[in-house]
């Protein structure tokens, strides 16, 4: 299946960096998030990439003409360097399509931008681009498959952080407290998978998760995928750091490939 990564926002709660090179390209490690989320889908075979550019689409444009495989890959230098022998690659089997999808453009209208890079995929997935995960890809592409009504899933997960949901009445009295954890919330992910006709549902200036999904929760056309494993989105400098931390460990969890 294509892979469709939403690579066009700004980042704004990113800012120490995304000033300089879109949120995609804020490095996990010695790689971008996006490359590190590209490296996960094409571990389970999805390998062809459809990239919805917009803020800053020349950087991502810039890295990938100018990919430097010896980073993470073994090789052999010889000749003074004329000569490097790479003995493994990352990206000589991904297939990359480039789409300008515009600066202020939404999740739903860059998405609609695709349609015609997406002609006879009858389902495919994507992915907002800012979040990694150690999720078997395939069980959750099975949990869809075997619900052939559905139109659209999605990846959630329950919040493990430490803050606590409050119950109160219009007065301030409170009547209930309680970890998050306790509160049967779930986050989506941004791990998705549509069926051809998710274009059906959608309108010209809409966001992908309000209109489109109300649409397709009033039709029960819409189901999601529960993740119990590992999960992090990469929303502010604390997010990085929290994924920086878990690199510099080694063995990081979203890395399913290693």
């Amino acid at each position: 299946m294509k892979v469709v990564l939403f690579c066009g926002g700004q980042g704004t709660r990113l800012r120490d960096y995304s000033e300089t090179i879109p949120k995609p390209m804020v490095n996990v490690g010695f790689r971008p998030i996006l490359w590190n989320i590209m490296k996960y889908y094409a571990h389970f075979g999805h390998n062809d990439f459809i990239l919805a550019l917009g803020y800053k689409a020349d950087v991502i444009k810039n890295y990938f003409i100018s990919y430097n495989e010896t980073l993470s890959n073994d090789f052999v230098y010889s000749e003074g360097g004329k000569q490097i022998e790479l003995l493994n690659s990352d990206i000589a089997d991904w297939k990359i399509t480039f789409v300008d999808t515009g600066i202020q453009s939404n999740i739903g209208m860059r998405l609609m931008r695709l349609r015609e890079y997406l002609e006879g995929e009858e389902m495919f997935l994507a992915n907002y681009a800012d979040g990694l995960t150690d999720m078997h890809l395939p069980n959750m592409i099975e949990h869809f498959v075997q619900k052939p009504d559905k139109v659209a899933s999605f990846m959630t997960y329950q919040p493990t952080a430490s803050f606590h949901i409050v119950q109160a009445e219009d007065n301030g009295d409170v009547s209930a407290i309680e970890p998050i954890s306790y509160a049967n919330l779930w986050l989506n992910t941004g791990y998705f998978i549509f069926r051809k006709n998710i274009f059906d549902y959608i309108n010209y200036g809409e966001e992908l998760v309000v209109e489109p999904f109300h649409r397709l929760i009033e039709k029960k056309l819409l189901v999601t995928y529960h993740h119990t494993g590992f999960w992090q989105q990469m929303d502010t400098f604390r997010d990085k750091m929290i994924l920086d931390e878990l690199q510099d460990k080694g063995n990081p969890p979203w890395q399913v490939w290693g």
